[in-house]
């Protein structure tokens, strides 16, 4: 049997041009060259920030990276549409898996000419993230969401940034959202939302790639060399985001476009009528932690009494 044929780029065809693509995307019909490809991505990701009014060229953006593909092609591409970018990443001391992450966000810093700020959890909480999750209930990612978006917030606040923006895609958003509604995580449903405004000390938070599939996103990093890790993290307890996201795959796979209408459908025609009762979902009030002064519903904030816990147990030790 012969090699199948490449789909001929549709926009160069309507062109009257004959050029092969090298991306064809079932689920939009749509088959592309290099060239449009690139435009096509970057394209969706500066409809998304418009479309749900994300931030501006004015306006400092805090990109958080993890050295994987997702956050590094966030970084890469608002930095090429020209917004003022520069990137956070925390070192959670998770041996040559967290080196090799942050070789990688050091590695685009040289290719975009930035330098990313960067963080050590055994430097500022006093452990890495191996030995912090022994200190609490809970699985090791809940623990690090914890702590990385204690230092989101406060990294963005000290250094004057206006807006945090992940690097959260199609899959992750349309598989959270799956899990939420089958669980009827109330809270969780009301803040389903590409962004999140500033309130109560929070810096505004920003899902720009949420138009993009995995798929989608790794094919640009490939196309345009953009370094990142492929590795999981060896602690992550991933089993329900895997299982969710393969059933949101499997449906997609019988009925394409599944995951775009299940989520912006959503946004639309629901996301409003959860979030005009959000204050009655949302547990307790927020403070001001009385020792580090970031927000926090205790008097200590989450991060403060991890610190005090890491000291007594080495003060004990000698």
């Amino acid at each position: 049997m012969g090699q199948k044929r490449k789909k001929l780029c549709t926009v160069c065809k309507s062109k009257g041009i004959r050029k092969e693509g090298v991306i064809y995307m079932p689920e939009h019909r749509l088959s592309l060259c290099e060239e449009h490809f690139n435009e096509w991505f970057e394209k969706r990701v500066k409809e998304a920030i418009k479309e749900f009014k994300m931030f501006d060229k004015r306006e400092k953006i805090l990109v958080a990276v993890s050295g994987g593909k997702d956050s590094q092609v966030l970084w890469y591409v608002l930095n090429k549409l020209g917004y003022d970018t520069d990137a956070f990443f925390i070192h959670l001391g998770i041996g040559d898996y967290s080196d090799e992450s942050m070789e990688k966000v050091l590695a685009l810093g040289e290719l975009i000419g930035k330098k990313p700020h960067i963080v050590r959890l055994e430097e500022e909480v006093g452990a890495g993230l191996p030995v912090l999750q022994n200190y609490v209930r809970g699985t090791a990612c809940s623990v690090c969401g914890r702590i990385k978006r204690y230092h989101f917030n406060k990294v963005a606040r000290e250094l004057g940034y206006n807006v945090v923006a992940t690097g959260h895609n199609l899959d992750d958003e349309a598989s959270s959202l799956l899990a939420n509604l089958i669980n009827w995580n109330l809270k969780y449903l009301a803040r389903k939302y590409p962004v999140l405004r500033e309130e109560k000390g929070f810096p505004r938070k920003v899902k720009p790639l949420v138009k993009h599939t995995e798929r989608v996103i790794k094919f640009y990093a490939d196309l345009n060399g953009i370094p990142y890790t492929d590795r999981s993290c060896p602690l992550g307890d991933t089993a329900n985001l895997h299982f969710y996201k393969e059933v949101m795959e499997e449906i997609e796979n019988h009925a394409l476009g599944t995951k775009y209408r299940f989520y912006f459908e959503y946004l639309k025609k629901v996301f409003p009528i959860f979030s005009a009762l959000k204050e009655e979902w949302v547990e307790g009030e927020l403070t001001t932690c009385k020792v580090c002064g970031e927000p926090s519903p205790s008097e200590v904030c989450f991060v403060c009494r991890l610190k005090e816990r890491v000291k007594k147990d080495r003060t004990q030790s000698g």
